[in-house]
C-alpha cells in the first residue's frame, strides 16, 4: 500500500497577515465614504452647473406659479360644464310610491343650487350628501359624473300605517317614519294598519320610530307582502308595551281579518326564539285554512285561531270580543 498524502498546513502567519490587509480595506472604504458626506464636498455637489440649474426651475415654480394659476381661464364656469340640478339622472327611476318630485326635494332640502358643474371636484360629494338626508332615500350608491349626473338610490318602500292619536304615520319594514304629507287616504288603504302603538314617533321622517314594537310589526307587514289582501287581513295587532319587553322574541302578534277574526301569528319574523315557524310554514297554514273553510270567519266566526303549533290549527270562537271591536272600528 501506498503511503497517505498529508496536506500541507497554511502558515498561520499567512492568515494574519490576510486579515490584516481586509480590515485594511474596509477601513479604507468607510474613510472613502466618510469623505463623501463631509461638508466640502457636499458643497462642491452642490454648485455643480446641472444641480444648479434644477434648484433654479424648482425656486421659480413655486413662485410664478400661484400667478400662474391666477391666469388660467377658469372652465368650471363655462356653459358647456354647467346643468340644471332638476335634471339630475335617478338610477333607477323611482318607484311609484316614491314622490314625483323627489329631486326637487332633494335640492330643496340640500341645498344644491339650481346649477352645478360638472368640473367642479366637490360635486359628487355634495349631491350624495344631499339625497342622503332625504327620508324617502336607504341608500346612496353611487355619484357618477358623465354628460350629467347619475345617482344611484335604493329607496325605502312602504311597509305599513301605524295607527297613532294623531292618524296613520306611514313606515318601512325597519320601522322607519317616512313623510306622512306623500300620502293620501287611498294610498293608505294599500297598507296594512298596525294597532295598539301606544308611543309616538321619536324623530322626524327618515329616522326610526324609536320602539321595538314597530319594528316587529313593520317586518311582519312586509313578511306578509301580497297575502294579507288575499288573505283578507286588514290590520296588525301590537301587544301591549311593558317593561319586561327586551327583544322582539318577547313579541306575540295578531292578525286582525275584515270579519272580526284574530290570527294569533306569533313572534317577529326576524325573532331568533327556538321553535317559532317559519314565515313561509305560518302562510302556507293560513292559505290551507282559508282554503278548507272560505275564509277565517265561517262558519260560525269570528274566531280566534293559533298557527303557531308545529301540526295542528286551534281555533275558539270569539263573538262577544269581535262585537266590541266592530263598534270601536266605526
Amino acid at each position: 500500500m501506498s503511503p497517505k498524502k498529508t496536506k500541507k498546513k497554511r502558515p498561520v502567519k499567512k492568515k494574519v497577515e490576510e486579515i490584516e490587509e481586509e480590515f485594511e480595506d474596509e477601513e479604507e472604504e468607510f474613510e472613502e465614504e466618510a469623505s463623501l458626506l463631509s461638508p466640502s464636498t457636499l458643497l462642491h455637489a452642490l454648485f455643480r452647473p446641472k444641480v444648479l440649474l434644477a434648484l433654479a426651475v424648482v425656486v421659480s415654480g413655486l413662485f410664478f406659479f400661484p400667478k400662474l394659476k391666477q391666469q388660467i381661464p377658469d372652465l368650471s364656469q363655462r356653459e358647456e360644464y354647467q346643468i340644471a340640478t332638476k335634471d339630475l339622472s335617478l338610477i333607477p327611476a323611482p318607484p311609484h310610491y316614491v314622490p314625483i318630485d323627489i329631486v326637487d326635494q332633494v335640492i330643496k332640502r340640500g341645498p344644491l343650487p339650481e346649477q352645478v358643474s360638472l368640473l367642479d371636484q366637490g360635486l359628487v360629494l355634495k349631491v350624495a350628501e344631499a339625497f342622503e338626508k332625504h327620508p324617502w332615500v336607504q341608500k346612496v350608491v353611487s355619484v357618477r359624473k358623465t354628460n350629467t349626473v347619475e345617482v344611484e338610490v335604493v329607496f325605502r318602500k312602504p311597509a305599513a300605517m301605524v295607527e297613532g292619536k294623531q292618524g296613520l304615520f306611514p313606515v318601512d319594514n325597519e320601522g322607519v317614519l317616512l313623510p306622512p304629507e306623500d300620502f293620501s287616504v287611498s294610498d293608505a288603504r294599500r297598507y296594512p294598519v298596525i294597532t295598539g302603538i301606544q308611543s309616538a314617533p321619536e324623530g322626524p321622517p327618515g329616522t326610526s320610530w324609536g320602539d321595538l314594537t314597530v319594528t316587529g310589526a313593520a317586518q311582519l307587514a312586509e313578511a306578509l307582502g301580497p297575502h294579507w289582501k288575499e288573505l283578507e287581513i286588514v290590520s296588525i295587532e301590537a301587544p301591549p308595551r311593558t317593561t319586561a319587553v327586551l327583544s322582539l322574541d318577547d313579541l306575540i302578534y295578531r292578525l286582525i281579518t275584515a270579519g272580526g277574526s284574530e290570527i294569533v301569528w306569533g313572534r317577529s319574523p326576524k325573532s331568533q326564539r327556538r321553535g317559532e315557524l317559519r314565515v313561509d310554514q305560518k302562510i302556507g297554514k293560513l292559505e290551507k285554512y282559508y282554503r278548507d273553510y272560505g275564509g277565517f270567519d265561517r262558519p260560525h266566526g269570528p274566531y280566534e285561531i293559533d298557527i303557531r303549533h308545529w301540526q295542528e290549527i286551534s281555533r275558539r270562537p270569539l263573538r262577544q270580543q269581535s262585537n266590541q271591536r266592530t263598534l270601536m272600528r266605526r
